[in-house]
């Protein structure tokens, strides 16, 4: 087992997983911008290591200082939690030629996985059902609309580069396709520096389902059910929950197994999230994220695992915890992301927070880095913190929700947890009947109103 263990993240999920090392017995290496040394994981960890100026290109995203701090700590193992450096195939390379632990993935499973195009071919090849669309990058408008028009409007232009909704675009008929196809490389450019697209079917009303991986890097796989992923806001997720509350007992060990078997002919190792859109019954593979995801808490919850841990044990070239037939559902659970964004504009709202108090009880978890007199710096992602609540069946989880958000005091910015109190009360999100373009509709209707 590692003795030292690096986090090249900050937030939240830095915090997560010092929790988890050293509940496992391993000292923490925490590293940290210079707007950041008063953060929460670095006061708690054992060592700390201040790495760059605040923005992230100087600190955070900066292997040649991360591998630094590594050698400077004598750490022999790095966890990249999520976001930055995380799904970065060379980041993953560097640490292993430097005789550290990637705690992931490997760098070639990283690199087929990020290019959006390598990806969806994978997952064919091994059997994961995959969106129609078409066979690789696509080069020209007159390819755009002959692909297109043979398919069938509408039709979505993707970055094979993509992610967090950037370089997307949809068609609905013939006279769209040339302007999709033109926006989508040019922000695919902007935003990646690769302007390769591809062009997909685009569903109408589907939902996004997620299903939660895991490897040994040794041939054997797991699965642990799905996360519905559907309540979004311009792609990025809001609300997550599990198990979907459209999904049978029979769809989700069928989704599962094939998942599972795919990851396990690659011998993927560690955790991993293979994303569909679902509709009629049937899902699409749209791509597959090489990390742990913001939201796994709730298959934690819902399957009494510990992700993290699980993610070193692996690495560290320990067998699973657990098997197949180990991972039992039990209950439902409902995770929020908690921002630091004014309403209705979602403007992020950075500052110093007053008052901090988190809800407690029987099923409910808060993971956040913050604390009264932490003042919330204006360089990075606006999430400040998860609510996550189980109970027995979704009616009670809901309930439970409904009481957690009731408790929870943030005070001094302003943060989205008034959203969620609304949401609530949509008879929609009530029943679960949502897909991914149900709340970015109701957020105009409601604010409109």
């Amino acid at each position: 087992m590692f003795k030292k263990v690096l986090i090249a993240n900050r937030g939240e999920i830095a915090l997560r997983i010092h929790r988890a090392c050293k509940e496992m017995g391993i000292q923490t290496v925490a590293v940290h911008s210079t707007a950041d040394s008063d953060a929460m994981h670095v006061r708690m960890a054992d060592e700390s290591v201040c790495i760059g100026p605040p923005p992230g290109t100087q600190s955070y995203l900066s292997i040649p200082n991360i591998i630094s701090a590594c050698e400077i700590t004598g750490a022999d193992a790095v966890h990249p939690g999520y976001g930055f450096l995380s799904e970065n195939a060379n980041f993953s390379q560097i640490i292993h030629d430097h005789g550290i632990t990637f705690i992931g993935p490997s760098a070639d499973h990283i690199n087929v996985m990020g290019d959006k195009i390598a990806a969806k071919e994978t997952m064919r090849r091994l059997g994961v059902p995959c969106v129609p669309g078409s066979e690789g990058g696509v080069n020209t408008v007159e390819e755009a609309r002959e692909i297109a028009g043979g398919m069938g409007y509408p039709v979505i232009v993707k970055a094979a580069a993509g992610g967090g909704g950037r370089g997307m675009k949809v068609a609905a008929s013939a006279d769209e396709i040339d302007i999709a196809f033109q926006s989508a490389r040019t922000e695919a450019k902007a935003a990646f520096g690769d302007d390769v697209v591809y062009i997909e079917k685009y569903l109408q009303l589907p939902r996004h389902i997620e299903v939660q991986v895991f490897g040994d890097g040794k041939g054997n796989a797991v699965h642990l059910g799905e996360r519905d992923c559907s309540l979004q806001r311009r792609h990025q997720k809001v609300f997550e929950e599990a198990p979907s509350p459209v999904i049978t007992a029979e769809q989700r060990a069928r989704i599962g197994k094939t998942c599972a078997d795919a990851v396990a002919k690659i011998d993927y190792i560690g955790a991993g999230t293979i994303e569909f859109l679902y509709e009629n019954g049937e899902f699409y593979f749209i791509e597959m994220n090489t990390r742990l995801q913001v939201e796994h808490p709730v298959t934690e919850a819902v399957y009494g695992v510990d992700l993290v841990q699980e993610q070193i044990r692996v690495a560290a070239g320990l067998p699973m915890s657990f098997t197949q037939e180990d991972l039992v559902p039990s209950g439902h659970a409902i995770e929020c992301r908690i921002n630091a964004e004014k309403l209705p504009s979602f403007r992020p709202s950075p500052g110093t927070i007053s008052a901090f108090h988190a809800p407690g009880g029987l099923g409910v978890r808060v993971d956040s880095a913050i604390y009264a007199g932490y003042r919330i710096p204006p360089y990075y992602d606006s999430l400040i913190g998860k609510l996550i609540v189980q109970g027995r069946t979704r009616e009670e989880a809901l309930a439970r929700l409904s009481r957690a958000l009731s408790e929870f005091v943030v005070e001094g910015i302003d943060t989205t947890l008034p959203l969620f109190d609304h949401l609530l009360a949509a008879r929609d999100v009530q029943t679960g009947d949502y897909d991914i373009h149900w709340l970015e509709k109701w957020l105009e209707a409601e604010f409109e109103a």
